[in-house]
């Protein structure tokens, strides 16, 4: 059937909303196609919330594609990210709902996410908490993840724990000078925790944390992972208080 173009600018919203088969471009002739450009550019200058709208439930179909992605990332890196066997474990270590933290000192919004996990762990009070190391941003940066994680494994959790609170709030420069004035002033075995910070197990703590956050796609800091749900970037304790609830509502 011969399609026709002297309608009003409505024949062009209706081709448009038709099936792909409907339509067949490359069927019409140089006339038909430019006599049908013109009624959609018409439409659409006389209509432009409609661009509007497309890109919206274009955007839309991207975060759920990308939301979609992520969820099965996490599925498959689930025992690397929950249970790797030597990242720092606190809050509630028999909590229902685990959340994971990929952070770097020299970051900013590491150090504003502080507060606000701090008062998540504190108002839910059944989250467990994992910290990865995730050095990206410079040499002070691996400097103070290596000097974090000799700390943990020269001297243990809690001394890990100090360490790393102590790191996040210092804001001059990183420096050997420095990590061993912070490790005398806890009370620690300095001269063991610097001999340890170039160790291959060191090393290979860090290196297995990159190699995790780069199967996840993970490029910023901080990037969270709340079971299973991951949150890239900075949020505040109630956005997370949120979907920590939502979790649970559905596993029930």
């Amino acid at each position: 059937m011969m399609l026709r173009f002297a309608a009003p600018a409505l024949t062009a919203l209706t081709l448009i909303s038709a099936p792909a088969q409907a339509l067949d471009l490359s069927a019409m002739s140089a006339d038909e196609r430019e006599a049908f450009g013109a009624q959609v550019r018409e439409y659409l200058l006389e209509n432009p919330d409609v661009i509007l709208e497309a890109i919206n439930i274009l955007e839309e179909r991207n975060a759920a594609a990308e939301a979609q992605a992520d969820l099965e990332l996490v599925a498959a890196n689930a025992d690397a990210l929950f249970n790797d066997g030597y990242s720092w474990v606190g809050g509630n270590p028999d909590g229902d709902i685990t959340l994971v933290e990929f952070m770097d000192y020299r970051c900013g919004y590491c150090r504003r996410a502080v507060p606000e996990v701090t008062k998540l762990l504190k108002e839910d009070g059944n989250i467990r908490l994992v910290i990865k190391e995730f050095p990206i941003l410079g040499e002070a940066s691996v400097i103070s993840s290596r000097f974090a994680v000799a700390t943990k494994q020269v001297a243990g959790d809690e001394a890990y724990k100090q360490v790393h609170d102590a790191l996040l709030e210092f804001s001059g420069e990183v420096g050997e000078v420095t990590l061993r004035r912070i490790s005398d002033g806890l009370g620690l075995d300095t001269e063991a925790i610097v001999a340890a910070m170039n160790s291959d197990e060191v090393t290979r703590e860090i290196a297995e944390t990159r190699a995790l956050a780069q199967r996840l796609q993970i490029s910023g800091t901080p990037t969270f992972v709340l079971e299973t749900e991951m949150l890239r970037g900075y949020l505040t304790a109630d956005q997370m208080l949120e979907i920590a609830e939502g979790i649970r509502a559905n596993k029930s």
